[in-house]
């Protein structure tokens, strides 16, 4: 009588194994396809637009301060420098534009300079982002 008790307790437990695999799995899956949140490494004072729109793909964003630094990838860059980074990230994103993020008073031609130095880069967009005006 004792091994008929023993064999239904045995019988009872639940096999979690399939069921962390599965959560593994998912977990894996939304890391891989989740979207990283790209940025440029300072806070720019954008000027505002009227005619701005929003773009959702925009994966080189290049900031440029006031006080003439260029920023990319979260790192100050030479601007003898920017075609190089921009060319080497966009080998790794061939289908990526370049944003750049130009503070209100930062100097119009470090800006062409910038624009000039991406699209030599080989990319064919190539925007300026500004805020967006509540009109």
């Amino acid at each position: 009588m004792m091994g008929r008790g023993r064999r239904k307790k045995e019988e009872s437990e639940i096999n979690l194994t399939p069921m962390l695999d599965v959560t593994f799995i998912m977990l894996i899956f939304f890391i891989v396809t989740a979207s990283f949140v790209k940025e440029s490494g300072v806070d720019v004072n954008r000027p505002g637009a009227a005619t701005a729109e929003r773009k959702e793909r925009g994966n080189i964003l290049v900031a440029i301060t006031e006080s003439g630094q260029i920023w990319i990838d979260r790192r100050q860059v030479d601007i003898r420098a920017v075609r190089a980074n921009i060319e080497r990230m966009h080998a790794e994103n061939p289908q990526g534009t370049v944003i750049i993020q130009a503070d209100e008073n930062s100097k119009n031609g470090l800006v062409v300079k910038v624009m000039d130095a991406a699209r030599q880069a080989g990319v064919a967009e190539v925007s300026l982002a500004a805020s967006v005006e509540e009109g």
